[in-house]
């Protein structure tokens, strides 16, 4: 079974997740803009998810985590929880 790793910051709105993407691009830390932005408990964890498998995440989410390249910012991407920036750490199949 596939594992992945990943790390997030959820926010509420698209404006607000594609302001924070920018700023990633700019080169701002992704896990620091994670505890002072995002609105999930794992953003004092620097949105740190742990390993998961398929089907262990909403379908939005497990579609990018299982698919996206490694180490690049996603999003936004939307939820019933808002909208997040994911980033997939590892993965193994």
């Amino acid at each position: 079974m596939a594992v992945a790793s990943a790390r997030h910051i959820l926010v509420d709105s698209e404006a607000e997740c594609l302001d924070l993407k920018a700023k990633i691009e700019q080169g701002e830390d992704f896990a620091e803009l994670a505890k002072s932005y995002s609105n999930c408990p794992s953003g004092q964890d620097g949105g740190a998810l742990g390993e998961f498998g398929p089907g262990m995440m909403v379908p939005e989410f497990d579609k990018v985590v299982f698919s996206a390249p490694i180490n690049q910012v996603q999003g936004p991407v939307q939820t019933q929880f808002g909208y997040h920036l994911l980033e997939v750490t590892s993965r193994s199949e």
